[in-house]
């Protein structure tokens, strides 16, 4: 196994530590280029505040990162643009007609018909009922009617990991949606603050999956378990990286999956077969089961939602690729079908384009 990963990563041969061949998995070490102060984030498995501290972290970065999630819906926010005309001039014998367009401006950024009927019809009753009096009104009745939806349907959009660590993600997903991409931006920011990061390489089927995320460890100087042989069983891969994450103190694992289609039920079982595995070693894992959605495909993501969470029980959504989209209103339109909260969104390429979902600041780029 050492010989075979040298020839494979000749340039991180070096930095590469193997346990005994009986362990039943490898785990590379990888030494960071920077180094983090985390003094201040030192804590036993005992002190069940660390994960709070996590999340207050992570939502504290996401409000000074506004201004990549602003940039990262320019697209979606261009499209939108024609509200802000329409509603310049507006007039109360111009309604019908302002409505008519502002219908088709938010289907056409995919809020989808039901959303963008309903918010409609309630702009059109509150406007002949004299409660709405001017264009500016109007828009900031529309941004309101946004954000309660978001709010009420999905609330915890923050990463929820529990009291016992190692806290478990899995992250899972169809082929080409950017999901190991997405878990190594993830660990990227959590190790960041200073969380102790193991990564579980659960996807046995793509040939090149173990090699990418053995990247992501080295960029993000992770450590990370892989397949000892090929055609392993990913319950078994994962299974191994959590009593590793168990025995060495580990505050979170990472566990890629396979990429499958929703319609193929042996592969959706197989990620059942990861959750029972997990749940045997550590009690009320995984803590968070991550679905990710490819945003350019706006509405079309909703039956992969469906499906997924009625297999796993997804418990949160990572939704990718939103900056080269004019559809981010599909957003909107999952956390109202499936009451599912989006808790990251990808913006951009960059390592930290990973953005902590926060519903206000969204509809605030897309409704600047």
């Amino acid at each position: 196994m050492a010989s075979m990963l040298s020839s494979r990563l000749p340039h991180l041969s070096s930095k590469l530590v193997f346990p005994p061949s009986n362990s039943g998995s490898t785990v590379l070490h990888f030494t960071s280029k920077t180094r983090f102060d985390q003094s201040r984030f030192k804590c036993s498995a005992g002190q069940t505040g660390f994960f709070t501290k996590l999340g207050r972290l992570l939502k504290e970065k996401a409000k000074s990162d506004v201004e990549k999630l602003f940039s990262g819906f320019s697209k979606t926010r261009d499209n939108l643009a024609v509200i802000d005309e329409l509603l310049l001039y507006w007039n109360l014998s111009d309604t019908d007609r302002v409505l008519d367009e502002l219908e088709e401006a938010l289907l056409v950024a995919d809020f989808g018909p039901k959303i963008t009927i309903k918010i409609v019809e309630s702009l059109r009753e509150d406007i002949y009922a004299g409660k709405i009096k001017s264009g500016s009104e109007i828009k900031s009745v529309l941004k309101r009617s946004i954000l309660d939806l978001l709010t009420s349907k999905a609330p915890k959009t923050e990463l929820r990991l529990g009291f016992r660590k190692p806290a478990v993600i899995m992250i899972v997903g169809v082929n080409g949606g950017g999901k190991t991409t997405s878990l190594g931006k993830l660990a990227n920011r959590l190790k960041r603050e200073g969380a102790k990061i193991l990564l579980a390489a659960g996807d046995t089927f793509r040939a090149a999956a173990s090699d990418q995320l053995e990247i992501w460890a080295e960029r993000t100087g992770c450590e990370i378990v892989v397949a000892e042989k090929e055609k392993a069983k990913a319950s078994s891969v994962i299974s191994q990286a959590v009593k590793r994450g168990k025995e060495e103190g580990f505050d979170i694992v990472l566990c890629d999956t396979s990429g499958r289609l929703h319609t193929n039920y042996s592969l959706m079982e197989e990620l059942v077969s990861c959750k029972k595995a997990v749940s045997k070693i550590v009690t009320g894992a995984p803590n968070e089961i991550l679905l990710v959605l490819d945003g350019t495909t706006g509405l079309n993501m909703l039956p992969q939602a469906r499906e997924f969470n009625e297999v796993v029980g997804v418990t949160g959504l990572i939704l990718t690729k939103l900056d080269g989209s004019a559809r981010g209103g599909c957003v909107v339109s999952v956390v109202d079908e499936l009451g599912i909260p989006v808790k990251f969104v990808g913006v951009g390429e960059g390592v930290d384009d990973l953005q902590p979902f926060n519903a206000e600041e969204f509809v605030n780029a897309i409704f600047p």
